[in-house]
């Protein structure tokens, strides 16, 4: 795949994938299944395109307008890295991260699908190497360990380890169950190092709040 090195290659026009829960980071790889006929449309476009780039991103749903067309300020733009047909007329699609972008405008198309202008300038960083060294990688994974066991989920524990910490990090947007209201939060953080603080009190909410949980439990 081709590894973008400045802004000016990226596209400024993205076609969007609004979804609540599914949040792209950059360096991830996010299956998605596409079958609703506008985002089929918008698959087979943005294949026909140079780049195959898109934009994932979370509406702003809130309780007072569930029906808001809102989003969210940032989302993340994407490549099309491999894709499949079904025979029902399904895609599906890999879709690996590229660079966070803010919605600077929705467009006004004739598309069914919906468009928007993207400004990737404040995270212009996340097309170069993230720096780990301020990390705390056996913190991490202490963390993520517990949070496994607390949910009883089945993970390979040694492919977790032998990950590169920027994976653990970004993968644990990707891949845990958070609410999407959290996944936002470590979406839209600064970098890395920063990213990884507010991961790490995630897991330790959670963690306490399965604590006060088992307490509750046996007083009663």
């Amino acid at each position: 795949m081709k590894n973008y090195k400045s802004l000016s290659e990226l596209p400024s026009r993205l076609a969007i994938f609004p979804l609540t829960g599914a949040v792209l980071f950059p360096q991830t790889q996010l299956p998605l299944n596409i079958f609703e006929p506008r985002y089929v449309q918008m698959i087979e476009e943005v294949l026909a395109s140079p780049d195959r780039i898109m934009g994932m991103i979370q509406p702003n749903v809130s309780k007072k307008d569930p029906n808001s067309k809102d989003l969210k300020k940032v989302g993340c733009a994407g490549r099309i890295s491999s894709f499949s047909e079904t025979g029902d007329g399904r895609y599906l699609v890999t879709l690996t991260g590229l660079i966070r972008f803010e919605v600077t405008q929705e467009l006004d198309t004739t598309t069914p699908y919906r468009q928007v202008v993207a400004d990737y300038h404040n995270h212009k960083d996340d097309l170069n190497p993230s720096n780990t060294e301020n990390i705390d990688r056996k913190n991490l994974l202490l963390l993520i360990k517990k949070y496994l066991e607390h949910r009883n989920l089945l993970i390979d524990w040694e492919i977790i380890e032998q990950s590169p910490t920027e994976q653990l990090i970004n993968y644990s947007g990707v891949l845990v169950p958070f609410e999407p209201e959290e996944k936002q939060l470590l979406l839209e953080t600064k970098n890395l190092f920063d990213r990884c603080k507010a991961l790490e009190s995630l897991f330790q909410s959670y963690q306490f709040q399965n604590n006060q949980d088992t307490t509750s439990t046996k007083i009663h």
